[in-house]
Parts: structure tokens; C-alpha cells; sequence
């Protein structure tokens, strides 16, 4: 990996502010390989050199990118002292830095990306982009006949919501109506919202794709896993595409 200054470095590991570890190195707090360093831009190589912080070493690792199949139940933070949350899902030593990409509702299961990657975040969330984003529902109730239609051209909820046009398909009828929900923003609910808006109520909601990358189907409920290559490289494309 290329050398990368001192203060970036300490920054990145989260251990402050860019000018709070400046302050940090300079005050001699920082040692690099076991000495001070009062330079916030020394250039150093991160796999290799030992940086401290008040004597303790702080490790870099490369970003970092999960698929996690979200369990109901879970709410979509980094911390809760009431509810268990995804991040609980991972070892303690392995959170640091770690946050999930948008949320899921506490009920709904399915894909979700936890990442250190702040501008993929950003590149994937970003209303403006219009990240498609697919849900298979199990719905109880008579749907509209034109509910599909209602969907394409853009529903208007009840409080006045406008959304955005989508894709409503029927995926089995019996022995649960079951329909896939495909939409290009994340309003609060909005799933639940418009299938309400055309006779249904879902009883049971999960994220099967996001942007280019479908949840895998071994992945079992609560479970994670490192995305490969080919993942990453689907969502750097995301990334660079424009807003």
C-alpha cells in the first residue's frame, strides 16, 4: 500500500479528528515503530509500520465490506441499550469503524451492507442517485386490479407522500399472495405505505437486492459474510456513476 501521512492514517482508524490527531502527534502522543514522531505529515507505510497512541498500537485495515442477511427483530444502528442491533451481530473486536448502509425497518429482514466506506455509503444512499432497490412481500388482502399500473406511474399516498414510479410484480398467489416491490428511493415505510395504498397489508418484508447485488441465497438469517471481488466491484461502479 502507498504511504499515507500519519494524521490521515490516525483519522481513518477513527481515533479523532484530523485536527485532534494532529494535536495528538504533535504533543508526542504518537510513536511510529517505538518512536515519537511530532510530525502530523510524515509519510508512513501502513501494513508495515507500528503506530501507538498513548502506547497502544493501532492496527489499519483495508475497507471493510459485509453482506449481512438482517434478521427481524434487529434494529438498524450502531449502538442500542434497549434493542439488539446489527452491529451485535458481529464479534465486539471486529465493530470498530463499522456502520450499516441506509437501515431496514426493525421488522424487515434481508440484504443489508455493513461497510467502513463512508463515500460508498453516500454513493448507494444518496436520493438523488436512484439506487434500485428490490423486496419480495408476503401480503394479506385483495390487491387492486391495477395496482401494477398504480405503481408504474407513481402513487400518491395518503398524507400527500408522492412517490416515485415502480415495479409491482405477483410472484405466487397461493398459499400467500407474495409480490416482488422494486423502487429507485427509501421513503419511511414506503413499502408497506404502497402496498396499503392498493388494498394490501404486508405481513412479512425482506430486501433480496440492492443496486447490482442480490442477497445470497446460503446466507442464513443473522448471518454475514465478506463480499468477494466481483461484489466490491459492483458497488465501486455504483459509486462512480453520477447522481
Amino acid at each position: 500500500m502507498p504511504a499515507m501521512r500519519l494524521d490521515k492514517l490516525l483519522t481513518h482508524l477513527n481515533c479523532g479528528s484530523r485536527k485532534e490527531v494532529g494535536a495528538y502527534i504533535r504533543g508526542g502522543r504518537v510513536t511510529v515503530d517505538g518512536a515519537a514522531v511530532h510530525d502530523p505529515a510524515a509519510k508512513i507505510d501502513p501494513d508495515a509500520a507500528a503506530v501507538a497512541l498513548d502506547g497502544q498500537v493501532q492496527r489499519y485495515r483495508a475497507q471493510r465490506y459485509y453482506m449481512l442477511n438482517k434478521p427481524a427483530g434487529v434494529i438498524t444502528a450502531s449502538r442500542d441499550e434497549r434493542h439488539e442491533t446489527v452491529l451485535d451481530l458481529f464479534p465486539a473486536g471486529e465493530r470498530r469503524g463499522l456502520f450499516a448502509v441506509g437501515r431496514l425497518d426493525k421488522d424487515t429482514e434481508g440484504l443489508l451492507i455493513v461497510t467502513d466506506d463512508g463515500a460508498l455509503s453516500h454513493a448507494l444512499m444518496s436520493p438523488g442517485r436512484h439506487v434500485p432497490k428490490e423486496y419480495e412481500a408476503e401480503v394479506e388482502g385483495l390487491l387492486a386490479a391495477d395496482a401494477a399500473e398504480r405503481f408504474q406511474k407513481g402513487l400518491v399516498l395518503k398524507d400527500g407522500t408522492v412517490c416515485l414510479p415502480a415495479q409491482l410484480e405477483l410472484l405466487a398467489d397461493s398459499p400467500a399472495l407474495c409480490v416482488r416491490v422494486t423502487l429507485r428511493e427509501g421513503k419511511y415505510h414506503q413499502v408497506k405505505r404502497m402496498i396499503a395504498a392498493v388494498g394490501g397489508r404486508v405481513v412479512r418484508l425482506r430486501r433480496v437486492r440492492l443496486g447490482g447485488l442480490a442477497l445470497d441465497p446460503a446466507l442464513a438469517s443473522g448471518a454475514y459474510r465478506p463480499l468477494d471481488d466481483a461484489e466490491i466491484a459492483l458497488l465501486r461502479e455504483q459509486r462512480q456513476q453520477p447522481g
